[in-house]
C-alpha cells in the first residue's frame, strides 16, 4: 500500500510503485478528470499539479510521490462552484472538445501560483507543452488572461478562487 496525499485528502492505493500516477488516479481513485493522451510526456493532457508543479501524471511513478501534494482538475473546484480558472474558461467558452482542458488549466494554476502578474508571453510559454488542435487556442490564452488579472484585482481571493 502506497499513501498518496491527492487533493488534500490522504489517500491508501493498492498499487506498483512503478505505475504512473494516471493510473491511479483514473483506474484506483476514480478521478477521471485527469485524460489519457500520449502515455509519453509529450501531450499533456495528463497534467496534475505535484507541489505546486505542473507535471506530465502518464510518467510519474506514484513511488516518487510520498509526501508530496497531489492536486488534480477535480482539486480545483465543483460544478456548482468553479474554481477561478475553470470559471474563466466557461465565461470565455475556451473548450471545443475540451479534452486537452484539464491539463491546460493545471498548468494555467501552477503559473497562477507561482507568477500571479504573469505576462501574455508567460501564458504561452507556460502552455506551449500542451497539443491543442481545436480552434479555441486564442479564447484558451484569453481565459488564462483573465483568470490571472481576477486574481490580481481581488486581493481576499487566494490563487484558487476562493475567498480568505
Amino acid at each position: 500500500m502506497i499513501t498518496l496525499n491527492v487533493n488534500g485528502q490522504p489517500r491508501e492505493v493498492d498499487a506498483d510503485p512503478a505505475t504512473p500516477l494516471l493510473y491511479v488516479l483514473r483506474d484506483h481513485l476514480e478521478l477521471n478528470g485527469t485524460r489519457f493522451g500520449c502515455g509519453l510526456g509529450q501531450c499533456g493532457a495528463c497534467t496534475v499539479m505535484v507541489d505546486g508543479e505542473a507535471v506530465f501524471s502518464c510518467i510519474t511513478p506514484i513511488s516518487v510521490l510520498q509526501n508530496r501534494r497531489v492536486r488534480t482538475i477535480e482539486g480545483l473546484g465543483t460544478s456548482e462552484n468553479p474554481g477561478l480558472l475553470q470559471r474563466a474558461f466557461i465565461d470565455e467558452q475556451a473548450a471545443q472538445c475540451g479534452y486537452c482542458i484539464p491539463g491546460m488549466i493545471m498548468r494555467a494554476q501552477a503559473l497562477l501560483e507561482k507568477k500571479p502578474a504573469a505576462t501574455d508571453a508567460d501564458i504561452r510559454d507556460t502552455l506551449s507543452p500542451h497539443l491543442c488542435r481545436c480552434g479555441a487556442h486564442m479564447r484558451i490564452l484569453r481565459a488564462v488572461g483573465r483568470a490571472l488579472r481576477a486574481a490580481q484585482s481581488a486581493p481576499t481571493a487566494d490563487a484558487e478562487g476562493r475567498d480568505r
